[in-house]
């Protein structure tokens, strides 16, 4: 059983699974990106969505071929800066499938991702994405996906930012994952800092 099954199936793999994440311009913080297997096969990608994040509200991932397989939007008015996700290219009166929305307004913290499709199924991501180091936990807080920095093999050299990997746990839907990765850019990007304390940073439980 698919239990990460959120956006499609053929993205849920039985054994863990690490991508490499490249963004595709260096000129503005969000151009797209382009998604690799260890194969070195396009998985995802993601065209030009303009050079100031905050005229762009909409962000489309494709496939390999360029079928669009998911659409996040930022939710106007939003408190808590808001972002559904929904299934292919969005229509009017779509219902979103998830939404990811800062866990507080007040202060420094994480994010927390609700399924619609699946209640209860909820998911909290914690970490700093502006220096690429994020882990996704469930509900039982396991880990279910990472982004982390990139090592070049042959040198053993960290890679800049613009390269990461999007480490993915078995059973846990690349497409969601790679969803909630344009989600943090777009709000790591909107929030206009250069100060690595005002990005995203655990959690606390109370």
């Amino acid at each position: 059983m698919k239990t990460g099954l959120v956006v499609d199936g053929d993205y849920v793999y039985e054994e863990e699974k690490h991508l490499t994440v490249l963004k595709t311009s260096l000129f503005f913080a969000n151009d797209g990106f382009t998604v690799y297997d260890c194969k070195g096969q396009l998985v995802f990608r993601v065209d030009s969505y303009g050079p100031d994040p905050r005229d762009k509200a909409e962000v489309v991932l494709m496939d390999a071929h360029g079928r669009c397989l998911l659409t996040v939007r930022k939710k106007r008015p939003s408190l808590h800066h808001r972002w559904e996700g929904f299934l292919g290219e969005r229509t009017e009166g779509q219902k979103p499938i998830f939404s990811v929305k800062r866990s507080s307004i007040i202060g420094r913290c994480g994010l927390t991702v609700e399924v619609f499709n699946n209640p209860g199924l909820e998911y909290q991501i914690e970490g700093n994405f502006g220096q690429r180091s994020c882990t996704i936990f469930n509900a039982a807080k396991e880990s279910v996906a990472e982004i982390k920095r990139k090592v070049d093999a042959s040198t053993n050299v960290v890679l800049g930012k613009d390269v990461f990997l999007l480490s993915l746990k078995p059973g846990f839907d690349g497409a969601f994952a790679m969803g909630l990765v344009l989600v943090l850019d777009q709000i790591n990007g909107g929030d206009d800092v250069e100060n690595d304390e005002a990005e995203m940073i655990p959690t606390t439980e109370d």
